[in-house]
């Protein structure tokens, strides 16, 4: 459990296992009908896992401190079993760098049984969008950043436009657990983060680049990369709690509907599924949603490598009508003149003036 649980608007935020219990209670019925768990280890494996190592290698940089060797190890083991076990009981689920710092938090608020149920309902509940196997819905969170900022600061928003705004990128990727140093700090960040919608990290974020703006509007616009590089790190000291107050009224008076990129993010991204379907959304369910979106990447993309041939091969083919309806223009030419005009022949007064209208539009 953790040890802050501050109140926000006067309204109580519930604890990381709360929401995680709160989410289970629904399906206790559900569950009971479910046969035992077939034990992780004789589960096929994950592609991903040799990445998940390299990343858990690097793991428990900042907290928690004053670990013996022996300990390292141990906690490194624990959270390696935490992410392939997720992984392999999903195996649809793509890891992405970062989603170690995640785990970590949950690992050490929940400790290693429990928080395989917490990190399987964030990774399909919260953050479903990130382990697609495209990078595109998680640009289209950031794409959403602009226009919220542009709404409620203009000014700034024209400052920072030739900015892009991949420098949010890595904070809402890993719910800030790759930004912060203080274990409190991120666990209190992510009582709030499973409590509210996927889309309050990206408000928050918002409302830090608001809250910078005398910092900002110091540096000329014409230096993207310098607003970049401040705006990806986080601001010090850091005002949580004011932050976190200030991003709920934020949503409240910015609804992502309203937002006018909103259009671009799938009907299948969490952000929206979040928002239109039962908050007690299982696993299963949110499994499926899952495979839609991944077909819909697959539609898009091979849209895309169609328009890219098409580009490629654009002038042989364009060659080719030309000299089509070059021979066929004489042809017919030569047919009117012997014929008294191409009306002799069955709808070849249309087809010529089809012939004319392409040759005027190549």
């Amino acid at each position: 459990m953790l040890a802050a649980g501050p109140l926000l608007l006067a309204t109580t935020v519930p604890r990381v296992s709360d929401a995680v219990d709160a989410d289970c209670e629904h399906d206790t019925a559900a569950a009971e009908k479910i046969p035992e768990r077939v034990p992780w280890e004789e589960l096929p494996l994950h592609e991903d896992e040799r990445q998940v190592q390299l990343d858990v290698d690097r793991s428990f940089i900042y907290y928690p401190t004053n670990m013996s060797p022996r300990q390292l190890d141990d906690r490194k083991k624990e959270l390696s079993d935490l992410i392939v076990e997720v992984l392999r009981r999903h195996p649809m689920l793509g890891y992405f760098q970062g989603f170690h710092d995640i785990c970590q938090v949950i690992l050490l608020v929940m400790g290693p049984k429990a928080a395989v149920s917490a990190v399987e309902h964030i990774a399909l509940l919260k953050i479903r969008d990130f382990m697609l196997p495209s990078m595109t819905p998680a640009i289209n969170h950031l794409r959403l950043l602009y226009p919220l900022l542009n709404d409620e600061d203009p000014k700034l928003c024209a400052h920072l436009s030739r900015t892009q705004p991949f420098f949010a990128l890595a904070a809402t990727l890993t719910l800030y657990a790759h930004d912060i140093q203080e274990y409190s700090n991120i666990a209190r960040l992510f009582d709030v983060f499973l409590a509210l919608d996927p889309v309050f990290p990206l408000y928050l974020f918002t409302q830090i680049v608001m809250e910078r703006k005398e910092e900002l509007f110091e540096i000329p616009d014409d230096e993207p990369e310098m607003l970049h590089s401040i705006l990806s790190k986080l601001p010090k000291p850091l005002d949580l709690e004011g932050w976190i107050s200030r991003a709920i009224l934020l949503v409240e008076k910015r609804p992502p509907e309203k937002l006018s990129t909103w259009r671009w993010v799938s009907k299948y991204s969490v952000l929206k599924t979040s928002r239109t379907t039962s908050p007690t959304l299982t696993l299963e369910a949110a499994e499926k949603i899952f495979s839609y979106q991944c077909q819909e990447l697959k539609s898009a993309e091979l849209r895309k490598q169609r328009l890219v041939a098409l580009a490629k091969h654009k002038t042989p083919i364009l060659v080719g009508l030309s000299v089509l309806i070059g021979v066929s223009s004489i042809a017919l030419g030569m047919y009117a003149r012997n014929h008294g005009g191409v009306g002799s022949l069955p709808g070849m007064t249309v087809v010529w003036r089809i012939f004319v209208a392409i040759r005027r539009l190549m």
